[in-house]
């Protein structure tokens, strides 16, 4: 059932729901079209499968799960995104697809992910780590704008860096080109650089 699933992900992700057929998925997962329907229905029960898995993924890698504050929130939400994209690149194609496509998907997801945000800083509001004046909306956005953005347009991304966008060393830097804007624009003091041995 995983292995429909994920082959529906990857398809949906690469050519959007509408495109992709039950049996274009089946083929991709090396499976009968009766395999599909029997664990699925059809392809909107597929696509809530898909949908449900994606959600799942989210959740799990964004929440922080610490209830002490932590000496830097930003470089820890970082290096949580940076895991996601490195780790589960298909779902991210599929966030980014669902919202090009603005399906009640996409605009689900980039609600919630607008309101984690949007919660983390007003807890660093309350914790008097956030800039003087900083605007709460535009604080829970940026980041979120830096994150999409950079998946969106990963192919012009690809064609300025060394290496793929995802590849381990690129994606460390950006993860610290990211965090450095945030912390340096968004919050009152930066955390302290921790020196390597």
């Amino acid at each position: 059932m995983e292995r429909i699933r994920d082959a529906a992900l990857k398809c949906f992700a690469a050519y959007g729901t509408a495109a992709t057929s039950l049996r274009y998925i089946a083929d991709t997962a090396e499976v009968s079209i009766g395999l599909v329907q029997h664990h699925f229905g059809t392809k909107d029960g597929l696509i809530t499968a898909v949908d449900e898995h994606v959600l799942t993924v989210l959740g799990s890698n964004l929440a922080g799960t610490s209830p002490a504050p932590s000496p830097d929130p930003v470089g820890d939400h970082g290096h949580r995104v940076t895991r996601l994209i490195a780790e589960h690149t298909d779902v991210i194609d599929y966030v980014v697809r669902a919202l090009l496509e603005e399906t009640p998907t996409g605009n689900f997801i980039f609600d919630t992910l607008f309101a984690m945000g949007e919660t983390r800083w007003n807890q660093h509001r309350d914790d008097q780590l956030t800039a003087p004046g900083l605007d709460p909306t535009w604080a829970a956005l940026n980041p979120l704008l830096l994150v999409l953005g950079a998946m969106t347009l990963r192919s012009h991304l690809d064609r300025h860096l060394p290496e793929a966008f995802t590849s381990a060393a690129q994606l460390a830097r950006w993860e610290s080109s990211v965090n450095t804007l945030i912390q340096r624009g968004q919050l009152s003091t930066p955390p302290p650089t921790i020196q390597e041995s």
